[in-house]
């Protein structure tokens, strides 16, 4: 990571530490709701940003995380247990899903990744016996830590920050070893990596997998944030919020999810004084950024960087050909 991702990294650290005591009821479960996210886009950065593959179903995992530990919960069994559970199911049914990148890329990736994410918002919408459908599951608990209620919401907000913060220091290790390397050379360039004699289609599947894990925790840590869910939140426009998250903050930038993750969350928030134009501002501004940065917000840096190096070696040219003309 470069140092201005560190002074980056430094002064977010500060406000999420400091600012969330500061803050009313609502803006506390806002905050919490924020990491939630990035832990979810985190994963979902793994699977497009540094594996190069294409998913628009990572909401489904959210969904399967969030009502594997409510229906855990509801049957006497702790979050503790849920957790685990959640994760251990995501990890399964995300190497299921990685199957089909074997087979298509692109486009056909994204549409088989999107029937998924319909195919299981359908489950938990229709199957009452289990998911209690559209009336969804209430009552949903906040667990306690080392017999440490979590239950009031800044209590809960700091343990969100912890899991967080656990999981990016485990991500960040991950993309730091050889496994890393190979996430991005299997995007870079497949072929190539399979000469190299790196195992692409383990490590394509392992991308989904461990995505799947991520989002999974992240919709452990939602059912017991707002204590009720209900599919609407797992829908396939989930997806693509997430998709959109992880683009905006920069696909295969370590701090793009924290980025991304804010402008999908926090923007809509503070553009509620626009009132029923709200909607259309968030939209518009997406809009700009995709437009002014398609690698995303945190591609700023490089792209200055850039063009410092273009300019430099435009003036050496100048430079050496005016030599050379005085010369001759």
């Amino acid at each position: 990571m470069k140092t201005l991702h560190w002074i980056t990294l430094a002064v977010v650290a500060i406000v999420l530490l400091a600012v969330p005591p500061m803050l009313k009821s609502y803006g506390v479960y806002l905050f919490s709701y924020w990491l939630v996210f990035v832990i979810a886009t985190m994963g979902l950065n793994l699977t497009i940003g540094y594996a190069g593959q294409k998913s628009l179903g990572h909401a489904a995992f959210f969904g399967i995380g969030a009502y594997t530990v409510a229906i855990l919960m509801k049957a006497g069994f702790s979050f503790w247990f849920g957790l685990p559970v959640a994760m251990l199911g995501c990890f399964v049914i995300g190497l299921g899903l990685g199957f089909p990148a074997l087979r298509v890329q692109t486009i056909y990736l994204a549409f088989a990744t999107l029937g998924f994410n319909t195919a299981v918002w359908l489950f938990l919408r229709n199957e009452e016996w289990l998911t209690g459908g559209t009336f969804g599951i209430n009552n949903i608990a906040r667990p306690s830590l080392f017999g440490i209620s979590l239950e009031g919401n800044l209590a809960y907000y700091y343990f969100v920050l912890g899991v967080t913060l656990v999981l990016a220091a485990l991500l960040f290790g991950l993309l730091r070893s050889p496994w890393g390397k190979a996430f991005t050379a299997l995007r870079d360039n497949p072929i190539r990596a399979e000469s190299l004699g790196i195992h692409i289609q383990a490590y394509t599947l392992l991308a989904f997998a461990i995505g799947a894990v991520y989002a999974g925790v992240a919709g452990a840590l939602f059912a017991s944030l707002v204590q009720f869910i209900e599919p609407a939140p797992f829908a396939v426009g989930a997806s693509f919020m997430m998709y959109l998250m992880v683009v905006i903050g920069g696909p295969g930038y370590f701090l793009g999810p924290l980025l991304g993750s804010a402008v999908g969350v926090l923007l809509p928030e503070w553009l509620r004084f626009a009132q029923a134009w709200y909607l259309f501002a968030f939209g518009s501004a997406v809009m700009l950024l995709m437009l002014w940065l398609p690698d995303g917000l945190l591609s700023i840096p490089d792209r200055i960087q850039a063009r410092r190096l273009a300019r430099e070696a435009s003036a050496a040219r100048a430079a050496a050909a005016a030599a050379i003309g005085a010369r001759s």
